[in-house]
């Protein structure tokens, strides 16, 4: 390994995960990188990664080239933890890791589309899905082909413990061992309650979490002033007297706000004021921005078009229809180990989990012209 290459762990906090840390699920061969220098490498070079491009944010079926696609959302997430991770001198390598491999299981439409999936896994009883252990299941069985991608036990677990969408006040590591957490990745198929469980298991990792929700909370409604839906003085005051008054404010308020409370600390901590705002804001875009991006019928719509799709690769995978994308242009690439692994019905989400929002139309579009969509959803 590279002696410049580890230079950066002489500087890091005593709290803060060292190279030498590093724990890998299987053997695996090392060369002149970091582990979680080489995490970035691999994460960045998977397919998934290139359709965070077209991957919706936030708002489907707009016309709007500004607003934000996993992809910015991702380099935001990246940014934001980095500086904090900069700051609390923690290891910049195994957040920017976290960060960028966060969403690389979310479906198509974004939360909209994770929900009905999670209906359709229910019901053919592969469990619930959740796009952060989706993000997991992605890097370890399927990517590279169904062999998976040798990633660090700490960027998967930062990962899979993201949940921006759980705000708390104080973020405390929870030491894991490998069993620990592949027990808490299994578990998340079969019982709601774990996601709301799930606590990182390095600082680096509640670093990235809770730069997800930083990321996310002003940039969200910018984007909803590009669609006219809300501007930012229709935040109360209360509010704004504790965040700022736009996305930059917004930002740097909660940046400074995790450093001042954290430096030094084995922990990550908002003030209580910073943290009510968030809570407040998170409230107020929900309210205002979430519960309107998508109209009942476009809801609808997208009902119909994930379960056709579900329905349609069913049968293609039934009747070894060569013809079906599924099968020529996915199944015909892994390996033998990730098709006699899985069920169908698993093999059919991951398939429809990895589309961008442009493909997924695409192939609802294809079996509609053939008359193979239906209503009854």
């Amino acid at each position: 390994m590279d002696e410049n290459m580890l230079n950066h762990n002489k500087n890091l906090s005593e709290y803060a995960t060292r190279d030498s840390d590093a724990i890998y699920l299987r053997d695996v061969m090392n060369d002149f990188r970091t582990p979680f220098f080489r995490d970035i490498d691999r994460i960045i070079y998977t397919l998934a990664f290139t359709r965070y491009s077209d991957k919706t944010q936030v708002f489907s079926f707009k016309s709007n080239d500004h607003l934000t696609k996993r992809m910015i959302h991702v380099q935001y997430v990246s940014k934001i933890a980095r500086t904090i991770g900069r700051a609390l001198a923690l290891n910049e390598d195994l957040i920017e890791a976290a960060a960028l491999g966060h969403d690389l299981g979310h479906t198509p439409f974004g939360h909209v589309g994770e929900e009905i999936l999670n209906k359709i896994s229910l019901d053919c009883g592969e469990g619930y899905f959740n796009h952060n252990i989706h993000s997991v299941r992605l890097l370890m069985y399927i990517e590279n082909y169904g062999k998976g991608k040798d990633i660090t036990l700490q960027t998967l677990d930062g990962i899979m413990c993201h949940n921006g969408e759980l705000p708390q006040n104080e973020y405390v590591p929870t030491k894991k061992s490998k069993e620990e957490f592949l027990s808490e990745y299994n578990l998340s198929y079969q019982d709601k309650s774990i996601i709301k469980k799930l606590r990182p298991m390095t600082l680096e990792g509640c670093v990235v979490r809770i730069s997800d929700l930083i990321a996310y909370l002003g940039r969200d409604i910018e984007d909803a002033m590009r669609l006219n839906i809300v501007s930012f003085d229709d935040i109360p005051d209360s509010i704004k007297k504790h965040l700022g008054s736009s996305n930059r404010e917004i930002v740097n308020t909660i940046i400074k706000d995790v450093i001042d409370n954290s430096l030094g600390k084995n922990y990550i901590k908002l003030s209580d004021a910073v943290y009510k705002g968030i809570v407040d804001l998170k409230r107020f875009n929900y309210e205002n921005i979430y519960s309107k991006a998508y109209t009942k019928e476009e809801r609808e719509e997208l009902e119909v078009m994930l379960n056709t799709l579900f329905k349609c690769y069913m049968n293609d995978l039934d009747s070894n229809n060569k013809e079906s994308n599924i099968i020529n242009s996915y199944l015909n690439n892994m390996s033998d180990e990730y098709k006699n692994n899985n069920s169908k019905e698993r093999i059919v989400i991951d398939y429809i989990a990895g589309m961008t929002d442009d493909y997924c139309k695409l192939e609802y579009n294809k079996y509609k012209k053939i008359g193979n969509t239906s209503k009854e959803v």
